[in-house]
């Protein structure tokens, strides 16, 4: 009966020390022929305690680094002693474990300079000649179990990269893969897993693993960036230490309880010490930390301080240390972009080791959670346009002013005209919001390059035009936003930029707050825009000095409308959305009054990962004819 997964997250005190009064395996040292090479090689075997030509086993290929040869595993990390320690805990299934010469050459010594280009590529050589030297001749010399689902590969560093390589780019040969602090000859993530369905239906067990302070690190984590966006199951597992077998040791410790059992697919998340250093934290800050399962680790240093909390929406308590480190782990965290704020005896401020957005009224800390469904707003390797930071001074509130503007690739090699999309912000935020929280250029960048938007320029604008900061929702305050919007901002605009300067070449869009500045606005100047996008927003049903004039306006003008609008978008972050009845009532109006629209709904609330889904949906109606 197979024995069920580690219950260990990581490996106990003594785990590779020799244990008295246990059965213990046995290591040969054998020679094969090799074809690819030319000559006659060597590798390591450890038969598990109780071995028997009269039984079949399944086999672990161990790969080393660059520096090492079939012995480097035997020196620096005891797997005999570890997996017989194992074994003796009725830990692990028994398996034949082959440590080989990674290094397929004549001359295949550790000796002279290990990063020589030709022995560098005697580490790529190796794939031929362990798939047709080596495995074949084990497989004749030991009771062995020859089928995919009965051999594994991993290794360490350069061999970690070597196992990634030939286990991932032969799932016919291997079913189960670990890569342990993986080198940079590991291919990238695309060519390992090409086709992620078929590795899904194939692979028992991919396994991740690298400490914390490895300077190769970021080989493991684009590695699994990948799989986690492509939903392929793996454990990616981050523990303290560097490049070094401290490291290693735990990796096989834990790797090898997996081998040769059924696997519980949904429990690999949980299998790690550390997190990854959140995309949003200050260069170098190690917390917050990410853990597979999107809870997020948080540790503060706050000596003096004598409650300490999380604000994440959801408060956290901290729990305090000697040390004067206030820590804690909070529940799995909905995808993509979320304010929070340290809460130190009941100050909300901001956390130092993590980047600060204005949002909610003030600067906050913000916390950039994986998203599966983020591909279309991730940095790829497509033409880049980009944001300019542009100051002007506004006519319609002689003030200075500020706005963010994105130029489509190739803007300034061109002499092309490019139409217009005026981007609004929610409440709390500014012109700012788009560019940084909203990831506007890199989303626009991705759908033009696929051919799905056409080049555009988007300009970012701060709606903030009343006294005192923020915006209200009254009509004097919107009236005042379109004066800007007409007198200030397009004017600047089409002054600075080479820009169509028609209703056609325009849109206008924005997020709750600019919801309602794109519905007053928008609505009674479709002779300016040709497309209006509404994203979580309404207008509010309670209030109808707001809402009669604007239906009465709507109601009398509905032919003008649905005449000039070619798009009048509204989406909304489903139920959970604060905006959501309110923009039910009203396009309930709307129907009434015989004003066209089209609805879409993206679930996850009033928050953005929904706005920047919102820009990309959008953005692919625009200037099309």
């Amino acid at each position: 009966m197979a024995i069920a997964q580690p219950t260990d997250k990581e490996a106990p005190k003594g785990f590779d020390q020799l244990r008295n009064g246990i059965a213990t395996g046995k290591l040969d040292s054998v020679q094969y022929d090799s074809k690819t090479v030319g000559t006659k090689r060597k590798a390591l075997v450890y038969m598990p305690p109780g071995y028997s030509k009269k039984k079949k086993y399944p086999v672990l290929y161990l790969l080393h680094g660059i520096g090492g040869d079939e012995k480097e595993w035997l020196r620096g990390g005891n797997p005999q002693v570890i997996l017989d320690n194992l074994y003796a805990d009725g830990k692990l299934e028994p398996m034949i474990v082959v440590m080989p010469n990674g290094r397929a050459m004549k001359d295949d010594r550790a000796v002279g300079n290990v990063f020589d280009r030709e022995k560098v590529e005697a580490f790529a050589t190796f794939e031929k000649d362990l798939l047709n030297d080596l495995i074949p001749f084990i497989e004749k010399q030991y009771p062995t179990l020859t089928d995919r689902e009965h051999r594994a590969v991993a290794g360490l560093s350069m061999g970690g990269g070597q196992s990634l390589n030939f286990g991932l780019g032969n799932l016919d040969r291997f079913a189960w893969v670990g890569g342990f602090s993986s080198a940079p000859n590991t291919k990238r993530p695309e060519e390992l897993v090409p086709n992620p369905e078929e590795a899904k239906k194939k692979l028992k067990l991919l396994w991740i693993s690298c400490g914390d302070a490895d300077g190769l690190i970021s080989f493991s984590k684009r590695t699994h960036d990948y799989l986690y966006q492509n939903n392929v199951p793996h454990v990616y597992y981050v523990e303290p230490g560097g490049h070094d077998f401290k490291v290693w040791k735990n990796g096989l410790f834990m790797f090898s309880q997996f081998l040769f059992k059924p696997v519980d697919n949904a429990s690999l998340t949980r299998y790690t010490v550390l997190g990854s250093p959140a995309s949003t934290n200050v260069r170098s800050a190690k917390y917050p930390q990410i853990l597979p399962d999107n809870r997020v680790m948080f540790h503060v240093k706050a000596p003096q301080a004598q409650k300490v909390q999380i604000d994440l929406g959801k408060k956290y308590d901290m729990v305090k240390d000697t040390a004067g480190f206030w820590s804690v782990t909070t529940d799995s965290i909905s995808r993509g972009f979320h304010y929070y704020s340290l809460l130190i005896d009941g100050l909300p401020v901001a956390d130092p080791a993590s980047e600060t957005f204005y949002g909610m009224g003030r600067m906050a800390s913000g916390i950039e959670i994986p998203d599966r469904d983020g591909g279309f707003y991730a940095l790829n390797d497509v033409p880049h346009g980009g944001i300019r930071i542009k100051r002007y001074l506004s006519k319609a509130t002689n003030t200075w002013r500020e706005m963010y503007i994105y130029t489509p690739p190739g803007y300034d090699k061109s002499n092309e005209k490019y139409p217009v999309l005026y981007l609004l912000h929610g409440g709390g935020e500014d012109q700012r919001s788009w560019a940084t929280q909203g990831r506007t250029d890199l989303i626009l960048d991705n759908l033009i390059a696929q051919n799905k938007a056409k080049p555009m320029v988007i300009a970012m604008l701060d709606g903030n035009v009343s006294s005192g900061g923020l915006a209200g929702f009254n009509e004097n305050v919107l009236r005042a936003f379109e004066n800007e919007l007409k007198q200030g901002a397009i004017p600047f605009v089409e002054s600075q930029f080479r820009v169509e300067t028609d209703a056609k070449n325009r849109a206008l869009a924005g997020l709750s707050m600019g919801g309602l500045q794109t519905l007053y606005a928008g609505i009674r100047n479709t002779n300016l825009f040709s497309s209006l996008g509404v994203f979580s927003s309404g207008w509010f049903a309670n209030n109808p000095k707001l809402t009669d004039p604007q239906y009465a306006f709507m109601k009398e003008n509905a032919a003008t409308i649905n005449s000039n609008l070619k798009h009048l978008w509204i989406s909304m972050g489903g139920q959970e959305d604060i905006a959501f009845q309110n923009c039910q009532i009203m396009m309930k109006k709307f129907d009434e009054l015989g004003v066209r629209y089209s609805y879409s709904e993206y679930p996850g609330g009033h928050t953005w990962p929904v706005w920047r889904h919102d820009l990309s949906g959008f953005a692919q109606l625009l200037f099309k004819e």
